[in-house]
């Protein structure tokens, strides 16, 4: 049966993502070989949302305490492309990957999947 997903971030300088998710996050890695590294995410959940346009997938990290979590982050340096904003279902902001893609992070407001 399935136990686990693997999520997989397409990046213009992996190399720089990865030592962000390392040194800046301290995310628990493995070396799958050549230096490729795997991370240990923290507790997840899936959510299915409508959409007129086309089918995409989008990634959040979540915290729960934004406004400390985005002031430890910017004292190491992280880049913020968006204030904190609040969309109703949580308090929203999105900061930039060393390799210039963007990643979503918030702070939930609804129960959480990961708690069950």
């Amino acid at each position: 049966m399935i136990n686990g997903a693997h999520l997989i971030i397409h990046s213009r300088d992996a190399e720089a993502d990865r030592a962000f998710f390392r040194d800046t996050l301290g995310y628990p890695h493995i070396d799958a070989g050549r230096g490729w590294l795997i991370f240990k995410l923290p507790p997840a959940e899936l959510a299915m949302h409508p959409t007129e346009g086309p089918a995409r997938h989008e990634l959040f990290l979540m915290c729960d305490n934004i406004n400390a979590t985005v002031g430890e982050l910017a004292a190491r340096g992280v880049e913020f492309t968006q204030p904190v904003t609040d969309a109703g279902w949580g308090l929203l902001t999105s900061l930039r990957l060393p390799g210039g893609s963007e990643l979503g992070l918030y702070e939930p407001r609804h129960p959480k999947a990961h708690e069950l």
